[in-house]
């Protein structure tokens, strides 16, 4: 039996999934592609290239699918896979930096359209209150060369060696099983999408796991293929909503309030983006179930 496994999650994924999944099957690992009761064909054509499918009746969310696929998989090592990705090299230097002492996982490098690789995202440090507040508050946006921002982003990083890094993007990121079941996977209660692999990647450095990067494992990666698939008032809701979950539970009180405060004063300033440049009211009742889930969590604190 081949030692890794990867699980590919799907979402109205039919345009993605085919690249993806001749590119999977060319490592030799065992596959696994859990769909969230996508409305196109992307069952039908995963099904077509002989890989198993479980297609849920309902989105389950991509925290509840991952869990799904580690479940019904039995490899040591699990590579949590994107449909808008493109495995090009070989999976060997994720498997060895998993291998390494007290290491929980690896991701490798994503390239975009053009081959440039994707510097500010496939890497991150874990987000502070401050990164977070400026990044509600659309400041990293505006001045994405601030240190805040530059920090937060891995834009000072030399991502031509391995390394210790604290955020590998979950599009690409291999996960020693072992960890995975310790930790109880991904946390469900982030969804549909959006801040899970981030916790998950904060429990197992809290646990004094490492991650790690590993430039020769590479992949292209077209990026956030779901989200116009999202209806657009719900976008701010599901977002906000799973930063305040995370700030809630890795920050302590005060700087939790500070983010809640950004968050009310950010839905604000999106607000009146959406109508003073776009014209638009279309998330008007979205950004007011955000001033309301904020104010709640500004006064009383993360209630479930």
């Amino acid at each position: 039996m081949t030692q890794i496994g990867i699980v590919i999650v799907t979402y109205n994924s039919q345009s993605e999934i085919g690249p993806c999944l001749d590119s999977a099957r060319a490592t030799d690992a065992e596959i696994v592609v859990i769909d969230n009761a996508s409305r196109d064909a992307t069952v039908a054509e995963a099904t077509r290239r002989g890989v198993r499918v479980i297609a849920n009746a309902t989105n389950r969310g991509f925290a509840a699918a991952a869990n799904q696929g580690f479940a019904v998989l039995q490899q040591p090592y699990v590579l949590l896979l994107n449909p808008d990705t493109v495995v090009v090299s070989d999976l060997e230097p994720l498997r060895a930096a998993c291998n390494l002492p007290g290491a929980a996982g690896a991701g490798g490098c994503l390239l975009d359209a053009k081959g440039h690789p994707q510097i500010g995202f496939m890497v991150r440090r874990l987000p502070t209150p401050a990164s977070l507040c400026l990044e509600a508050l659309l400041l990293n946006r505006l001045f994405p060369n601030q240190p805040v921002n530059r920090r937060y982003r891995a834009l000072d990083l030399d991502y031509g060696v391995r390394q210790p890094v604290e955020q590998p993007a979950g599009a690409f990121l291999m996960i020693r099983r072992a960890v995975w079941e310790e930790l109880g996977g991904f946390d469900e209660g982030f969804a549909p999408l959006w801040f899970e692999d981030v916790d998950f990647c904060r429990r197992a450095l809290d646990r004094g796991y490492s991650l790690y990067y590993a430039p020769d494992a590479v992949a292209k990666h077209t990026g956030g293929h779901s989200i116009p698939r999202i209806p657009v008032g719900m976008r701010p809701i599901y977002w906000y909503g799973n930063l305040l979950r995370y700030s809630a539970r890795h920050f302590r009180p005060l700087p939790f309030r500070m983010v809640c405060l950004a968050v009310v004063t950010g839905s604000f300033l999106r607000l009146a983006e959406e109508v003073v440049v776009h014209g638009s009211l279309k998330s008007l009742a979205a950004h007011g179930k955000v001033l309301r889930l904020a104010g709640r969590c500004l006064v009383a604190g993360w209630h479930e």
